[in-house]
């Protein structure tokens, strides 16, 4: 089939308007923009970075144990170098610290310090201030267990499919 530049323009329009094109892109637009909003007011209200947060929260889930930066960085879906800078920054700011591991002492291992928990308190009311506003409240509770119920099968696809 020979095809033509008209055509394959419209064949293009097509797949760029499609519902699943569209669909998706309104969740990673959704997703971001609530990002966004996130980080903001923890910058602005805690002097962190929603990532921060997100190394803090990992850090203080289990009170007492260390975790190996490689771990936050697969966690974190960061690289080494990316993972390293953003520890050697919260390091910096006193609000965690490197151990060597007992058994292993090329691998470092991060736990919070006592700031770094105090300041994760601060910043989880923040978060969970923006999160209430921007993801909950729009929706009604119906919607809202749907859709996070969705979200939970489609990260099990997910894991399952890359596991």
């Amino acid at each position: 089939m020979n095809s033509t530049p008209q055509h394959d323009d419209e064949a293009a329009a097509r797949a760029a308007n499609s519902p699943l094109v569209r669909d998706f892109g309104l969740l990673i637009k959704s997703a971001t923009r609530l990002e966004q909003r996130i980080d903001s007011a923890l910058r602005r209200e805690c002097g962190i970075s929603h990532t921060m947060l997100e190394v803090l929260i990992r850090l203080c889930r289990r009170p007492g144990e260390e975790i190996p930066q490689r771990q936050l960085a697969d966690d974190l879906t960061l690289t080494s170098s990316g993972t390293t800078r953003l520890i050697d920054r919260m390091e910096e700011a006193g609000l965690v610290r490197r151990v060597p591991s007992p058994e292993d002492r090329r691998v470092a291992l991060v736990e919070p310090t006592g700031k770094g928990r105090t300041v994760f308190l601060g910043a989880a009311a923040v978060h969970a201030r923006v999160v209430e506003e921007f993801f909950v409240r729009p929706l009604a509770a119906d919607d809202y267990a749907r859709l996070t119920a969705a979200l939970g099968t489609i990260d099990r696809v997910l894991r399952e499919e890359t596991g």
